[in-house]
């Protein structure tokens, strides 16, 4: 067989353990891209990114439990914990253990974690503008990936 720069091309693009190949390396790299583009904006606002999950779940709804945090972030309490003692120590929300059932505990924002939405809008703009998509490729891209969680989570 001769090879050309055209089979050769053809051949790195179909081989399936080059890393350029991977998607788990490109959500891997966007997602510490996105991260890292999110960060400074954050700290602006004395906020971590894990923090700053749990406070658009708040924003969202407010006065819900761990477990639902947990559940909307795909993360377990061991790793929620920490960050919602962090949000609370900084003055951004409550933890109270539910009238109803004391083995669940309620988590709901303060005056001034709530006001901390407003200073968020400009965080996302600015990160939305550094990636240069228009809204409809956003949503598009957000519903490609919601296709590879949801598939992904059937296996759990």
């Amino acid at each position: 067989m001769v090879y050309t720069a055209d089979t050769v091309e053809a051949e790195r693009e179909t081989d399936p353990l080059l890393l350029d190949n991977q998607l788990c390396y490109a959500l891997y790299a966007a997602a510490h891209r996105m991260t890292k583009s999110y960060r400074p904006l954050l700290e602006r606002l004395g906020l971590t990114y894990p923090q700053y999950l749990v406070l658009l779940v708040l924003w969202e709804q407010d006065g819900v439990t761990v477990s639902e945090i947990g559940r909307r972030l795909r993360l377990d309490s061991g790793t929620l914990t920490p960050v919602l003692k962090r949000l609370e120590s900084a003055g951004f929300l409550l933890r109270t253990r539910r009238q109803s059932d004391e083995r669940e505990v309620e988590i709901a924002l303060t005056p001034q974690g709530a006001a901390l939405r407003a200073d968020a809008v400009s965080v996302r703009e600015s990160v939305m503008c550094q990636l240069e998509l228009s809204e409809p490729e956003i949503r598009a891209l957000r519903k490609d990936l919601s296709l590879v969680i949801e598939r992904l989570s059937d296996n759990e």
